[in-house]
């Protein structure tokens, strides 16, 4: 860390033990973290002491702390010479309006470095026991976000309702019956598995399995109140679903 600069952290999908070594000296260096909602209490208490903790959350269609508000306070806290960590959920390069924050640091001539996290897909597709990619079966995964600042985000459906496809939908659950319709109106299988990640990584993760078909009713029947993944066209693993029910029993 360097004393008038801002740091872009990665933290995660939210387990302290997923976080970069880099990303851990960046906390306990810090003397401001402005940080997302996301971010876990157990990777807060990495900070340092003597750190100033500025809660810049954002909620879709909920409580926001404007963009411009959290870009004036970067550049601020960065031009009185402190040491700034923006602390993001996840990895700051997806979905995590980095680009807005970097350019608010440019045009003030704020020096800046990112150091990337772990995202929420590779976390939530560990936890079922799946990879992103297969041989044989998809040669590309996209990263897709269910909402945007108009409203549901507009995506390639027709692509996406090919066979085989698949997709880690972020910010998805509200918007999970706008994208069954958009998928099976392009020919989707009804029958393509649906699997939602609720808390990735952390000790309450939960795991829903469902298809393209029942995916709005099996969601809203969840009742999930915390950050969730979906991922399309993916279902849990034989061996990693039976982990999983025996850790919900001793649980």
């Amino acid at each position: 860390m360097v004393a008038g600069a801002v740091a872009f952290v990665g933290s995660g999908p939210g387990d302290a033990d997923l976080l970069t070594v880099k990303a851990v000296k960046s906390l306990q260096q810090a003397d401001v973290i402005l940080f997302d909602r996301l971010v876990s209490a157990e990777i807060l208490e990495l900070a340092g002491d003597s750190a100033q903790l500025e809660n810049v959350g954002k909620e879709g269609f909920g409580p926001q702390v404007s963009q411009e508000e959290i870009c004036a306070r970067l550049v601020a806290h960065a031009q009185a010479g402190l040491k700034v960590v923006r602390l993001k959920s996840g990895d700051p390069t997806i979905f995590g309006r980095l680009d807005e924050e970097v350019t608010a640091c440019e045009q003030a001539g704020v020096a800046y470095q990112i150091v990337p996290g772990i995202t929420a897909a590779s976390a939530a597709v560990a936890g079922i026991g799946q990879s992103l990619t297969q041989r044989g079966r998809n040669t590309s995964v996209r990263f897709m976000t269910g909402h945007d600042m108009k409203g549901f985000a507009d995506h390639d459906w027709a692509a996406l309702a090919r066979p085989g496809q698949v997709a880690a939908v972020y910010m998805g659950k509200k918007s999970a019956r706008f994208v069954q319709g958009r998928l099976i109106m392009h020919g989707a299988d009804r029958a393509t598995p649906v699997t939602i990640v609720e808390n990735a990584s952390r000790s309450d993760q939960r795991v829903l399995e469902t298809t393209l078909d029942r995916l709005p009713q099996d969601l809203a029947e969840a009742a999930f109140d915390g950050p969730a993944l979906t991922l399309l066209g993916l279902a849990p693993r034989d061996s990693a679903a039976a982990l999983y029910d025996l850790q919900m029993e001793l649980a």
